[in-house]
């Protein structure tokens, strides 16, 4: 008989962890074989984490409360749980989604082939999602754009003396630096000016 460890995960260090400690308690899990991160979700780069798959051995279980605390990218999810069932021969039991119970003692292979089929569905369902979403923004930008919206961060004012400036640089009494910190910017923030300016008069 394998150990059954128990996973759980917080974006940030000011969230609660409880919630899923209580789950791991209920489910019987010991508090000793628990590892928790409070870390970003978006790859595995995690101590605890990495801890733990270092522990695992054939045999073991994994119990996470939900599989967004494994992780946040499916395509990485569905890489680390094919590593943690077909290269550690552990399995994984994801709390509040029953169907993702990969324990043989349920019934075999039926167990992980239908786990498999519903990691892929949401694995599909959120990569849906993803391009959805950036349709939507993609979308909503060029809408924007069209009624006039502009985005970045708002053009930085001329001051007073920029026209003096200009024309004495344009003249050659000064150089590109010394207008620059005459008006008080970067020297590439004077030269956009002076483009800007001829595009408005071409």
């Amino acid at each position: 008989m394998g150990k059954t460890y128990g996973y759980a995960r917080v974006s940030s260090k000011d969230q609660n962890l409880d919630r899923q400690l209580d789950a791991m308690r209920e489910f019987g899990i010991d508090p000793n074989l628990v590892f928790a991160d409070k870390a970003s979700g978006k790859d595995f780069e995690r101590p605890e984490y990495k801890r733990l798959i270092a522990t695992l051995h054939e045999g073991d279980v994994l119990i996470v409360k939900s599989i967004d605390r494994l992780g946040r990218n499916y395509d990485e999810i569905l890489e680390e749980w094919r590593r943690i069932t077909k290269e550690l021969k552990s399995a994984i039991v994801v709390i509040d989604m029953p169907l993702l119970d990969t324990r043989e003692k349920r019934d075999g292979l039926t167990s992980v082939l239908i786990s498999d089929i519903v990691l892929q569905l949401l694995s599909y369902v959120a990569q849906v999602e993803r391009e959805n979403i950036k349709q939507r923004q993609a979308e909503g930008i060029a809408a924007a754009q069209a009624r006039g919206v502009r985005f970045g961060r708002p053009p930085k004012k001329k001051p007073g003396n920029y026209e003096a400036t200009k024309a004495a640089f344009l003249e050659g009494h000064i150089t590109r630096p010394e207008a620059a910190a005459r008006l008080k910017v970067s020297v590439s923030t004077f030269v956009r000016w002076i483009k800007d300016d001829e595009r408005d008069c071409a």
